[in-house]
């Protein structure tokens, strides 16, 4: 009984003395940014293959980085960080209001010591700046450097490895400190991160069949070997819109690698298919350059007249009216198969002696918000999420596009892709598993 007495007094002391510990380490009246301090605790990732994250605060992406769990990972706890070669770590969501970043650092046990740097964005992701000097690991031991930020609009983060080759770098305990400035939900109309609910297929600059490609009004990821894009993504709300006649200028995109074949507007000629926008020239008529820009080919593939002038088009017009309303739309819209029927008749595998594939279906997806800031953190289970697949036959000309919904999951099932993936995944589950059964007519007056 006695040694149970005093087992129980010396885990008071202890439990007394960290608490003074950590109370001489963080100040009184501290204020943290929602989800830190993020200890890394309740994450989980055990390969380096390229994906998201969900940390406390939001999801995060990784490259040639997972979640070490094992004796030679340098860590606080029982879980860090761990990056190889040159990976990277990068939040997808907005924080606002920073004062300071801590992170904690060092080398994978074993290891040799490798370097790293912290860049941040305050344009949702869209560039980045280095912040602050080259940090160093100094051995298997954790330091922690102090970036001061005071930073009173929206900022993102992103840890790179740049040195050390197979040297592997922890990083443990994320402190992010408030400012004290406070979230506001504007109801101002903007032009927000056009990929700001997640890389469906996580494309990158590596892979050329998923080769990442950020213009101003959208993003895309670009499949070299069929000539098309995989997939399109962007925002729109009447912040894109105005008056600008369309350009009409179908050409070679020239931002593609120079040794890849650049598809022409004359590929499709005499086809017997339409060069199918997947970003609409009619959502980017702000200016000259922004709907220019639409008219590049890897914003275009194959489609039948019949869907491309009708309705396809008509559910063009309907996110248009809805945005119109009061809301801002979210939207990913991309090609499937192989093989579609044009207004020559036949199936047509591919143009231009295979140069360009001929999809099979088209599809979309759109996630519809009322007008606000801090989108990523105002979808909840009740927002509208719309999916269609529409086959490329010249035969749906006298079908609706309602007629194509289906819920994001069998979507999913279809491409192989993840859609919403920077959505809390409770909330990503229910809102991918529905159909959406909204109107396809008329729009509401009331905002979504």
């Amino acid at each position: 009984m006695s040694h149970k007495i005093k087992f129980s007094s010396y885990l008071l002391v202890l439990s007394i003395f960290v608490s003074s510990c950590i109370s001489t380490i963080t100040p009184k009246g501290t204020s943290y940014i929602n989800g830190f301090p993020e200890g890394l605790e309740n994450a989980s990732k055990s390969s380096y293959t390229a994906g998201n994250v969900e940390l406390s605060g939001g999801v995060w992406y990784f490259e040639d980085a997972l979640i070490g769990t094992t004796a030679n990972d340098t860590k606080n706890e029982s879980k860090a960080i761990r990056i190889r070669e040159t990976g990277f770590v990068r939040m997808n969501y907005d924080i606002y209001g920073v004062k300071d970043i801590n992170i904690s650092y060092g080398a994978y046990n074993g290891d040799g010591d490798s370097e790293w740097e912290l860049y941040l964005s305050k344009n949702s992701g869209s560039s980045w700046n280095k912040l602050g000097s080259t940090q160093k690991t100094t051995g298997n031991k954790l330091s922690t450097t102090a970036f001061n930020i005071n930073e009173s609009g929206k900022i993102r983060i992103e840890i790179r490895k740049i040195s050390g080759g197979a040297n592997r770098l922890n990083i443990d305990d994320l402190v992010i400190t408030s400012n004290g400035e406070k979230q506001t939900n504007s109801t101002t109309p903007t032009r927000d991160d056009n990929l700001a609910m997640g890389n469906p297929s996580n494309a990158d600059s590596k892979d050329d069949n998923n080769y990442l490609m950020i213009k101003k009004g959208y993003t895309l990821s670009y499949n070299r070997s069929k000539g098309t894009a995989n997939w399109v993504s962007w925002h729109l709300s009447t912040a894109w819109k105005g008056n600008t006649e369309r350009t009409n200028n179908f050409r070679a995109d020239n931002e593609l690698p120079s040794s890849w074949y650049r598809v022409q507007t004359g590929d499709y000629t005499n086809s017997g298919f339409d060069r199918g926008h997947l970003c609409p020239s009619d959502d980017r008529d702000g200016s000259y350059e922004d709907n220019d820009e639409t008219f590049l080919m890897t914003n275009i593939a194959p489609q039948a007249p019949s869907s491309n002038r009708g309705l396809w088009a008509d559910l063009e017009d309907y996110c248009r009216k809805i945005a119109s309303a009061g809301n801002e739309l979210y939207i990913v819209a991309g090609v499937y198969g192989k093989g579609g029927t044009g207004s020559n008749g036949g199936k047509t595998s591919t143009l231009e002696n295979g140069k360009v594939v001929v999809p099979e279906s088209f599809w979309k997806v759109i996630l519809i918000l009322p007008v606000g800031s801090n989108d990523l953190t105002r979808v909840d289970t009740q927002t509208r999420v719309i999916a269609v697949n529409i086959p490329n036959k010249e035969s749906v000309g006298g079908t609706k596009w309602g007629e194509y919904r289906l819920s994001i999951d069998d979507l999913e099932s279809i491409t192989g892709f993840d859609f919403l993936s920077n959505v809390p995944s409770a909330i990503q589950k229910s809102l991918e598993s529905r159909k959406d059964i909204g109107p396809t007519l008329r729009v509401e007056t009331l905002r979504y």
